[in-house]
């Protein structure tokens, strides 16, 4: 089967993130903030640059947000004249759950867990750092389990700020050491820590439980800032979520050529 060529659209709570897969290969990406008034054609065409001339070429959506992700799928169809695909409604994520019957999930998690295990082929847990943070578990057999979801760091610093009175409205970043010397960097450092310490309970919780160790890949927008350089975090995968859609398009392909 000739690899894919593959639009990937992953809308978010805050952020939308496209990346072009050329030859099964990603080639381009991009990053806009759903809340700031950015030019959505612009985007989209500069991202589908790479597949202009690719006839094959599939564009794929996946959303947790659907008051943007409506307008989006608009204007990928008005101004790329392809017709868009969604996943889940058009193709299923191909990952194995074992949850309660009701259990409603989000596509990125399911879309985190097929990316990591296609890759690693083994029991792992994927962490997503952003508006939220999900820890998530998937066995040996590929199967998503579920896990824990928490108020991501921008989200903890948000309701310090408003549910005091006296803590200032902060922007998330990397402290520089674990003490902080004023009001601001002492509240960055809480949130920091805080969601490290989560990750490495949840993380040896599940392991004790799974009777081993999982690998851990953290993704998500604010991934790399608190994990990289953390040894419980094996690998750092920003476009985690993006991979998922190509490994999602890349199966159903199998599946039809089967």
């Amino acid at each position: 089967m000739p690899p894919v060529n593959l639009l990937a659209v992953s809308v978010g709570n805050t952020r939308t993130r496209v990346g072009a897969f050329v030859d099964g290969q990603l080639a381009e990406t991009g990053t806009f903030e759903n809340a700031k008034d950015v030019k959505i054609a612009v985007a989209i065409d500069e991202a589908f640059k790479p597949l202009r001339d690719r006839d094959d070429a599939v564009v794929l959506l996946s959303s947790v947000n659907p008051v943007v992700a409506g307008p989006i799928e608009e204007a990928l169809v008005a101004h790329l004249k392809r017709d868009v695909q969604r996943v889940e409604r058009d193709i299923p994520i191909p990952v194995g759950r074992q949850l309660d019957r009701e259990a409603m999930v989000g596509e990125d998690r399911l879309l985190n867990a097929a990316a990591a295990f296609d890759v690693l082929k083994q029991a792992c847990v994927v962490v997503d750092a952003g508006t939220a943070i999900t820890v998530d578990f998937v066995d040996g057999a590929g199967t998503f389990h579920g896990g824990a979801i928490a108020p991501g760091a921008q989200l903890m610093l948000d309701a310090l700020n408003q549910r005091t009175a006296q803590l200032p409205d902060v922007d998330f970043e990397r402290p520089g050491e674990v003490i902080g010397h004023n009001t601001t960097d002492a509240m960055r450092s809480g949130v920091f820590f805080a969601l490290r310490g989560l990750v490495q309970q949840l993380t040896e919780q599940i392991a004790e439980k799974n009777g081993q160790y999982p690998m851990v890949v953290a993704t998500g927008g604010d991934g790399n800032l608190i994990f990289r350089d953390f040894e419980l975090v094996d690998r750092v995968v920003p476009d985690l979520t993006l991979r998922g859609i190509a490994v999602t398009l890349r199966r159903a392909m199998e599946d039809a050529e089967a």
